[in-house]
């Protein structure tokens, strides 16, 4: 190259700004999604911080009468009790509503793995809100949250730290807001609609993407089948909407789940509790979740159907939740006979 040549040394200065200006633009691509990520997080904290906060309902009580002292969620297993209730705008019943999904979830922390314990809603137990047994979904009519938790507590003889209660409206625009989840729809069927609207959701037998509505149906019918395995596929689904919900995919989705949960979810969670949760997604384990069903038996004394629970499978499940919660049982038959006469037995 002529160094003496001016129109060559123009040319490669104009080549060098082209190479600068390509690895500047290069540099500035992540640095700006880094930005609008920060910017996208600290926006959905905010929007997390508020609407979670206006969900918060407190349930009247520091601590479960089933623990020794509070629990810290960032150290302690914790339990949290998810209640899906039958309410929604046409029913205008969120006074009488009834529990149409019940969830018992355990959460240990050492082991990162959840156990979720379904609740048949036809469940024959003690009721302690009326002090008699009936069915378990209609706790909630009798006293909302409070005598659902002491009915559950009661049952299941561990603390419920926490409780989750979501309406029809909730769950529906959840799911959608996730774009859908896929589960395994096993059979064809038709059934109502969120708002009640007959034969309205028709699905068929497969493994699909199911919007919000679809999901809802697939969560309440029990036409061809019972309720043992309705509680089944609940299970599936809160299962499909987890995994859905931490994936990566669904960053973007965040501030539209936010609006989903508004006003049609209440918990005795605070914010800062349910951020403690986020390290079962962030830890270096993977998340394990177990999912187990209340085992029993057809009951029909007379014109009411009920399931009996079988007490045997329930001390075996009642055993295996104390162990996730790492909560210590009477370890001989004189301490466990001296508990039922003092009158721990539900029935």
């Amino acid at each position: 190259m002529d160094r003496h040549n001016p129109e060559q040394t123009r040319t490669v200065k104009r080549k060098r700004r082209r190479k600068i200006r390509k690895r500047a633009f290069f540099i500035l691509i992540p640095l700006i999604a880094l930005l609008g990520v920060s910017i996208y997080g600290g926006y959905l904290y905010i929007k997390a911080d508020s609407v979670l906060s206006d969900s918060y309902e407190d349930d009247g009580r520091d601590k479960s009468a089933l623990r020794d002292a509070q629990v810290d969620p960032t150290e302690d297993n914790v339990s949290i009790l998810i209640m899906g209730i039958d309410e929604n705008d046409t029913r205008d019943n969120a006074e009488s509503a009834l529990t149409d999904a019940l969830m018992l979830a355990t959460l240990n922390k050492e082991d990162n793995t959840v156990n979720i314990v379904s609740i048949p809603r036809d469940s024959y137990v003690h009721i302690p809100e009326v002090g008699y047994e009936d069915k378990i979904n209609h706790a909630h009519s009798f006293g909302g949250t409070k005598a659902t938790v002491e009915t559950v507590e009661n049952l299941l003889d561990i603390p419920v730290d926490y409780n989750v209660k979501v309406n029809f409206n909730g769950f529906v625009e959840i799911v959608d807001a996730l774009d859908g989840i896929e589960v395994e729809v096993p059979y064809t069927f038709s059934e109502s609609n969120s708002t009640d609207q007959g034969e309205d959701i028709h699905l068929v037998e497969g493994e699909q993407t199911l919007d919000g509505e679809e999901a809802l149906a697939l969560a309440r019918t029990r036409k061809l089948d019972n309720d043992i395995e309705r509680g089944k596929r609940q299970q599936d689904i809160i299962t499909a909407m987890m995994d859905k919900a931490i994936s990566v995919n669904s960053l973007l989705n965040y501030g539209d789940i936010l609006d989903a949960v508004g006003d049609n979810m209440s918990t005795n969670l605070t914010f800062g509790e349910m951020k403690s949760f986020i390290s079962y997604a962030t830890n270096d384990n993977d998340l394990d979740i177990e999912t187990h069903t209340l085992k029993g038996t057809d009951y029909q004394p007379g014109s009411t159907y009920y399931w009996q629970l079988d007490q045997f499978a329930l001390g075996e499940t009642q055993s295996m939740l104390k162990n996730h919660l790492d909560i210590a049982e009477p370890t001989t038959v004189e301490q466990k006979e001296s508990e039922n006469a003092s009158g721990s037995d539900p029935y």
